[in-house]
């Protein structure tokens, strides 16, 4: 039992470490924000699924944004 929760972590964590291999700067930084606004949204509703969405499709959005604001410094 212990040696197939294991195996199952183990392919999931190097699933979620290569996932984000080809993708684009934009991209991450949207997923990376879509992850933490998902967090986010559901600690301040009390883990309501609308408000993690909602935090999701925010923090996607800000994550996305931030990729645009930052190249238009250089």
């Amino acid at each position: 039992m212990v040696a197939t929760k294991q195996l199952v972590i183990s392919t999931l964590l190097i699933g979620v470490l290569t996932a984000c291999s080809g993708m684009s700067t934009k991209q991450k930084n949207a997923a990376v924000g879509a992850g933490i606004g998902g967090v986010a949204g559901a600690v301040l509703t009390g883990g309501s699924a609308l408000g993690t969405v909602g935090g999701a499709a925010i923090g996607g959005v800000i994550g996305h944004g931030v990729d645009s604001a930052t190249s238009k410094k250089k």
